[in-house]
């Protein structure tokens, strides 16, 4: 930044010195007074046309967001905002298929798929029912139809840099569970459910690893 405001200035003084030569015939105070004030003007637009250029160029490389006034954003995109390289529409599709595995492998009890995409803790509460299920042999079975909607409800980043983004879901899903024999215990295979959870997704921004962890589970 320093460098090319020496390089103005020496444009400005080649500039200023050229308009004193060609207004050198003129009386001695109108030139100086004309002179001066050109070179202002002249600096003006250098300047802003570098500070355009500047800008366009950091667009261009996706550092900043084209004439997006932070005032104009809500409370939650003001957060999103302090995380690098964030996608809010990639994560919101990604937290999506998440969303959809996440329901499918506890429900099939399969914990080695759980264990890349929820917290030790969650995973804990998770495998504490899978077993249970399966001590009393409950089977349970899961049939995802597809959301009714998917959007971040809140964002917050700790101090320690732990970045946590509540996503909110409406779904529908047939869920039942079935005895040993085969039979429906729990829910109707008929009746497809309209159900709304809020899932919490955390990762620290500082860490290397890209992946977001879902930490909380909300009805």
């Amino acid at each position: 930044m320093f460098f090319d405001i020496i390089i103005l200035v020496v444009l400005v003084v080649i500039i200023y010195g050229r308009l004193k030569n060609v207004l050198g015939t003129r009386p001695e105070v109108h030139k100086t007074e004309l002179s001066e004030k050109a070179a202002e003007k002249i600096f003006d637009i250098i300047l802003k046309e570098s500070k355009s250029n500047s800008t366009n160029e950091l667009i261009e490389k996706g550092e900043i967001e084209p004439l997006e006034k932070e005032e104009a954003l809500s409370e939650t995109d003001k957060v999103l905002l302090q995380i690098p390289n964030f996608d809010k529409e990639r994560f919101i599709n990604n937290s999506k298929k998440a969303f959809e595995i996440i329901i499918t492998s506890f429900s099939q009890g399969d914990v080695e798929t759980l264990e890349n995409l929820v917290s030790k803790t969650l995973l804990k509460k998770f495998t504490d029912i899978i077993e249970q299920r399966k001590n009393e042999g409950v089977i349970a079975e899961t049939d995802f139809i597809g959301f009714e909607f998917a959007e971040i409800y809140e964002a917050k980043i700790l101090k320690s840099g732990l970045a946590k983004i509540s996503m909110k879901f409406v779904s529908e899903q047939v869920n039942i569970l079935k005895d040993a024999s085969g039979k429906v215990i729990e829910g109707d295979e008929n009746f497809i459910q309209n159900i709304t959870d809020v899932w919490t997704f955390e990762r620290n921004i500082t860490s290397t690893s890209p992946n977001w962890l879902l930490t909380s589970t909300k009805k």
